[in-house]
């Protein structure tokens, strides 16, 4: 992560990822985060312990990010991030 002025982002988890987020975000599927400017999405992936595996459909502002551009993507200031599990059913 780069040092710099910090953004607010929003993450959202969703489905059995939502055990990440601490109890009281739970209930909303939010978690406002505070980030240093340069923060990719594959950083805040491995700052919040989520298996990489796990984390199927991710949604930057209701747009998809392809995995590899995961690494390279930097979160802006009121970005909202959405991560998925992979989803069986029918």
């Amino acid at each position: 992560m780069s040092a710099g002025t910090p953004v607010q982002v929003t993450l959202k988890l969703y489905a059995s990822l939502a055990d990440h987020l601490p109890s009281d975000a739970r209930r909303t599927h939010r978690l406002p985060l505070a980030l240093p400017a340069g923060t990719t999405i594959s950083d805040v992936i491995e700052r919040q312990h989520l298996p990489p595996k796990l984390c199927h459909l991710v949604l930057v502002n209701g747009l998809y990010v392809p995995p590899d551009q995961r690494a390279t993507r930097a979160l802006q200031e009121d970005d909202e991030l959405a991560i998925w599990p992979p989803i069986a059913g029918g």
